[in-house]
């Protein structure tokens, strides 16, 4: 393989192996990834060095990022888009002259489509990856709480919201809530939520009292107690919103509502209501679609973990299963894997109830059981269209558990989750359902058991003072705790919310081995499977998450909420 400019003049140099600069410039190609990112995420060489090596063999000035001053980068030149494609930033403007900062040399497209789109005449500045990517995720971040601190700031009574389905029909055309205080007041619900990242809101009326809550880093917040007597209006208007028959309130309802927070930004939340004895309670459940863009390294995966699931992806055919409690993160893994299979020359199908993350290039489907498309139905219907991978957004039965693994073993990838408690008990729970061991030892390729634990607050984090007896009760070797061990507390300051902020990823990834595959044929159940698991050293929810502990990325108190021996 040829190696282009840059990669070829650090093999020239000694710099970097021959073989290591083809495996990069494979990977480049394979993931759409700029060169230096790679090269500094394979830490082979450093970020400063790639810049000097750049700028010295394409003649480009060499700018340290650290020593410019932030205030003089121009706003609204340059799409956002434009920005996180060529991961290009607008430094500053001289005359009618336009300085871009890069890191990749051989970039140049970037400031071609960068001209064509401003209509001025741009010049290449080149700059240190690392240094770039943290200051491009700084400014999109910092125009994205600039447009919603400007939302805040306006009239709540009318903001953008989009039809979600072009063929809904409103069953009562008339109940237009025409009540200013009520849309106000939902209005700033759902900017606040968005404000503070929650995942959930709920609006639960009791017979004396009316409380609306936020899920945020997955504990339930209090944030407002409207008059008991606004409640019926309350619901009526998120009803209308979601596009639902609001003259109905004895049976549960789904619904969806598109918010437009900024040009280039919109939030989905899927919508459910359910009667109680007081009024309705309804449930709005954020979706963000940026989080399926995450990328692997911001889910949580130990290195070694994150190998194996992408080594999993990389099969043709196989079912890989990940399995975990509802807000677990479940969806947002499985998203991940698909944004990194999403290629021009590959057909993604995925059949889910509902859908949740609107992905480009991918064809989704919403099971609507009432009409007789459930997920065996849709799966079906993938199989007559020449699909490469197929998502089922959960196996619930027998027939469709049949129809996926026979895909699986029919040349085509296949993903999908469970609801099980870890890795072992997914096959367990296959086998119960009445799949023939045989198919599941030959089918799945990967299963993936996961939680969701809250990050301790880098501000504020102290560190804990935890006996050994105790520690040893918790998991802990002797050979850890002898080796100098070092565990946080959550303490709380504004930065944070009760000493965390975020969430972070706990992973038991579990390859079905050949062993593995022998117990199963074999009858064997959860437990004799976990035996194998640690035979093979696959940690457990648990020891990953005292490994999460360990780290410092969050506290004993935390793991022991979300994981048990």
């Amino acid at each position: 393989m040829k190696l282009g400019g840059l990669l070829n003049k650090l093999v020239i140099d000694g710099l970097l192996p021959e073989e290591a600069a083809i495996d990069i410039q494979k990977a480049s190609r394979k993931d759409n990834k700029a060169i230096t990112q790679l090269l500094v995420e394979s830490k082979k060489i450093s970020a400063t060095k790639i810049a000097t090596i750049g700028a010295t063999e394409f003649g480009l000035p060499l700018l340290d990022l650290d020593a410019f001053d932030l205030e003089q980068i121009p706003h609204d030149l340059v799409d956002e888009k434009l920005i996180k494609k060529h991961h290009a930033l607008p430094l500053y403007k001289r005359g009618n002259r336009l300085y871009i900062a890069i890191s990749d040399p051989t970039n140049l497209s970037a400031i071609d489509e960068i001209k064509f789109h401003t209509g001025i005449n741009t010049e290449a500045i080149l700059v240190e990856v690392d240094k770039l990517e943290s200051l491009i995720e700084k400014q999109l971040n910092a125009a994205e709480d600039d447009s919603m601190s400007e939302m805040l700031d306006e009239d709540l009574d009318d903001l953008d919201y989009e039809d979600t389905e072009a063929d809904n029909k409103n069953t009562d055309a008339d109940a237009d809530i025409d009540d200013t205080p009520v849309v106000r007041f939902v209005n700033k619900v759902l900017l606040d939520a968005i404000k503070k990242g929650a995942s959930d809101i709920h609006f639960e009326p009791y017979e004396k009292r009316y409380r609306v809550r936020l899920r945020i880093d997955g504990m339930l917040r209090e944030i407002s107690s409207p008059p008991v007597t606004m409640g019926a209006r309350l619901s009526a208007r998120i009803k209308v919103m979601s596009r639902m028959d609001t003259a109905e309130r004895r049976v549960p309802q789904d619904g969806r509502i598109k918010m437009r927070i900024s040009k280039n930004k919109a939030i989905d939340f899927r919508v459910n209501t359910c009667p109680t004895l007081f009024g309705e309670k309804i449930v709005l459940r954020i979706l963000d679609p940026s989080s399926a863009s995450l990328g692997i390294d911001a889910l949580g995966y130990e290195p070694e973990q994150k190998e194996l699931y992408l080594n999993a992806l990389a099969n043709p055919y196989g079912m890989i299963l990940v399995t975990g409690p509802t807000g677990s993160g479940k969806t947002v893994s499985l998203y991940t894997g698909l944004n990194i299979l999403n290629q021009e020359g590959v057909n993604i199908s995925t059949a889910e109830d509902p859908v949740e993350i609107n992905l480009e290039g991918i064809n989704q489907v919403n099971v609507n059981a009432k009409v007789g498309l459930d997920f065996a139905a849709a799966l079906r219907a993938f199989l007559r269209q020449d699909p490469d991978i197929v998502m089922v957004g959960e196996i619930r039965d027998l027939e469709t558990a049949e129809i996926a693994i026979k895909a699986a073993q029919t040349g085509h990838m296949v993903m999908s989750t469970l609801h099980t408690n870890d890795a072992p008990q997914t096959l367990a729970r296959l086998v119960n359902m009445g799949v023939p061991p045989f198919n599941i030892a030959s089918a799945v390729n990967l299963i993936i058991a996961q939680r969701l634990a809250r990050r301790l607050c880098e501000n504020c984090k102290t560190v804990d003072d935890i006996p050994k007896e105790a520690l040893l009760v918790e998991g802990f070797t002797e050979e850890e705790i002898k080796e100098g061990l070092t565990l946080y507390k959550a303490v709380g300051c504004e930065q944070c919310d009760n000493g965390y902020k975020g969430r972070v990823g706990i992973y038991q990834v579990m390859p079905i081995s050949e062993e593995m595959g022998k117990i199963i044929m074999s009858g064997g159940n959860a437990i004799d499977l976990a035996e194998q698991g640690q035979k093979e050293n696959i940690p457990d929810l648990r020891q990953s998450a005292l490994k999460k502990a360990k780290s410092g990325i969050t506290s004993l108190e935390e793991i022991n909420r979300v994981t048990k021996d």
